[in-house]
């Protein structure tokens, strides 16, 4: 599996919009995403993240080529900000019941 993770700053009058892009663009995923997140910092109110799981670097690198520029980054972009990319390969993990 591999994780990418998106950050940007977002104002908090354009929240919402993001909120509402993530919501509406999330409703039918593409088969390679196995889960995705948006997140919000706690301790700085105007950065988020959506972090997605990917079920492999395949399936990342394919849904990137069919794509001219990924439903995530214009997800930020419908709230005025210009996100980030990081791209990290999962090596373990754990879920609770």
């Amino acid at each position: 599996m591999v994780m990418t993770i998106l950050e940007g700053h977002v104002a908090p009058e354009k929240a919402a919009a993001l909120e509402q892009a993530y919501r509406a663009g999330t409703q039918s995923l593409p088969p390679q995403i196995a889960q995705t997140y948006l997140i919000h910092s706690t301790a700085e109110p105007g950065r988020w993240r959506i972090l997605t799981v990917w079920r492999s670097r395949e399936a990342l690198d394919e849904y990137r080529r069919s794509r001219e520029t990924p439903g995530g980054v214009l997800m930020f972009r419908a709230a005025g900000a210009e996100p980030a990319l990081s791209i990290f390969d999962v090596v373990a993990q754990a879920a609770g019941m």
